[in-house]
């Protein structure tokens, strides 16, 4: 008889957006009238912008010729797209990264749960909390966080880093050994951020401690402020502990059409053994790579069009972020983030739970966030606003609000 992943039966409940997206639906059955401006789950809404656009065009014409023609991406990917992606994301911010080095993924998502797959089962897992719950989850699914404790919400063989408005949003150092460290800034999903010298405290830990830093850097395209870095890679020593997951979802709006990349420097040795080598071994056996239209796409993205078409898209967003964070806090709310990040990280009023504030806001003001409760124990009595709407309706939510 077949057996069963028992690691997958410890998973709690649905994932969250899953559940969130189970309870929108159930209240548009009962109130099918209901005007719902959703601004939860991180989706962009504004089209592919002209540059890669063409970019998709031409691509596809040259598949239709024998002499253009395309079918399987190098392992790694098309060096036309990594050579692009280390000139423009690393050598103008002063970090050195090899072509070799870059990994061409269909997104972010699988990349930051995949990576696990590459260091043994056994390591101590650190998580910042609030945390994107596919850290957790897909460690959970390799057998590595141990038992849930219901009460707490948290899991017996996890170091959660706690990061809360005590702290400014800034988790101290683990106070006990781990190995695998998850970190996103600018954060899922507070919007908050850290300095270059915030930065190199981790990447100092991890040296000393010899753990590695799986660095998820999915917003980086909206830090406005040349103090805090947009790599990892621009902290010194970071080559020896550090692991950067990129995507082009939020960067460009390719949620739709999936590409994103991995960076593992060759100086990451782990018992002799290269992490790099180790990736490129996993990345060619279970990945067949990114289309080749989809990479002319992100392509065109380093482009000089492209570069300041998306930059206005960009600013669309964070524009929407700072009608979110102003006037929210003028109607009295304590509001997070959402200065160089399109998340808003808001403070549930009078003691409500993420969950009472989250049905509170789609049955009385027809708005659709996400509970902070969801992204692990230090999110309750918080909720998630996301930029990525429509100008217009972002507008009418904050009417809502404030009425």
């Amino acid at each position: 008889m077949v057996t069963v992943n028992h690691d997958y039966l410890d998973l709690k409940g649905s994932y969250l957006f899953s559940e969130i997206a189970k309870k929108v639906a159930a209240y548009q059955v009962n109130y099918p009238e209901a005007a719902l401006i959703r601004m939860g789950i991180g989706d962009v809404t504004q089209p592919l912008v002209p540059a890669v656009i063409q970019a998709l065009h031409k691509a596809v014409e040259e598949q239709s010729s024998m002499d253009t023609f395309h079918g399987y991406a190098p392992d790694l990917g098309y060096a036309f797209l990594r050579e692009k992606i280390r000139e423009h994301d690393y050598q103008a911010r002063g970090a050195h990264i090899e072509l070799d080095e870059i990994f061409i993924s269909d997104g972010a998502k699988g990349d930051v749960a995949n990576i696990q797959e590459i260091v043994g089962r056994n390591n101590k897992v650190a998580v910042g909390d609030p945390v994107y719950p596919v850290y957790v989850d897909s460690n959970v699914m390799s057998g590595r966080t141990g038992t849930y404790n219901a009460d707490t919400k948290t899991w017996s063989e996890l170091t959660y880093l706690s990061a809360t408005s005590e702290n400014d949003f800034t988790p101290s150092l683990p106070t006990k050994p781990v190995d695998l460290i998850y970190l996103c800034y600018p954060n899922n999903p507070t919007g908050t951020t850290l300095t270059k010298e915030e930065l190199k405290k981790w990447v100092d830990y991890a040296n000393k401690e010899e753990a590695i830093i799986i660095y998820d850097s999915a917003y980086e395209a909206f830090i406005t402020d040349s103090a805090i870095p947009h790599s990892i890679y621009e902290i010194e020593g970071s080559r020896t502990c550090a692991i950067e997951v990129r995507s082009f979802s939020k960067t460009a709006g390719f949620t739709g059409l999936r590409l994103g990349f991995t960076v593992v420097p060759k100086e990451l040795i782990r018992e002799g053994v290269s992490l790099r080598d180790l990736w490129a071994r996993r990345h060619s056996t279970k990945f067949n790579g990114a289309p080749y239209i989809v990479s002319r796409a992100g392509e065109a993205v380093y482009s000089k069009e492209g570069k300041k078409q998306i930059k206005e898209q960009i600013s669309y967003y964070l524009r929407n972020a700072k009608i979110i964070r102003e006037q929210l806090t003028k109607a009295g709310y304590d509001v997070f983030g959402g200065l160089n990040a399109p998340y808003v990280w808001v403070k549930t009023p009078q003691n409500m739970t993420s969950w009472e504030f989250f049905d509170f806001l789609l049955e009385e003001k027809n708005i659709v966030v996400t509970p902070g409760s969801g992204f692990g124990p230090s999110g309750e009595g918080y909720v998630r606003f996301s930029a990525f709407g429509e100008y217009e309706l972002v507008q009418e939510a904050m009417e809502r609000m404030t009425k």
